[in-house]
């Protein structure tokens, strides 16, 4: 039976900084500071680049608030919830009640929208007219 030995390097905290500093000031690429320094991994010096390097801020949006607009913020986003909250209500109410209205055709036999129309309709006519 054969074991692997694993080696695992680590790295200080220091010397990732440097690496990254050499990257980043003297123009120095990765696979350059990978054989500078016998750095085996692909990914490693990428992944230091993102911890320790100033490039990594340059995708990332930095949002400045003032108190009042972070209070304004939450306030319009409660409103749009409770509105959103009254739409489905609303939405909801108005499904019930055609789905009301349709069980009452479908019962007493007759189009209760298009007789509630026309009845309308005359009362509308009779107030014109004197």
């Amino acid at each position: 039976m054969t074991q692997n030995k694993h080696l695992t390097i680590r790295y200080s905290f220091g010397f990732k900084q440097k690496v990254v500093r050499e990257i980043e000031e003297e123009g120095l690429s990765l696979s350059q500071a990978r054989r500078r320094y016998g750095i085996k991994g692909a990914a490693t010096i990428q992944k230091w680049l993102n911890q320790f390097g100033k490039n990594h801020l340059i995708n990332k949006v930095v949002r400045v608030e003032m108190k009042e607009e972070k209070d304004r913020i939450k306030e319009l986003e409660a409103e749009v919830k409770r509105l959103k909250l009254a739409l489905a209500d609303s939405v909801m109410a108005k499904d019930i009640l055609q789905t009301v209205v349709k069980l009452a055709d479908d019962h007493y036999g007759s189009d209760l929208k298009k007789n509630f129309g026309s009845q309308q309709s005359k009362h509308s006519k009779n107030k014109d007219t004197p």
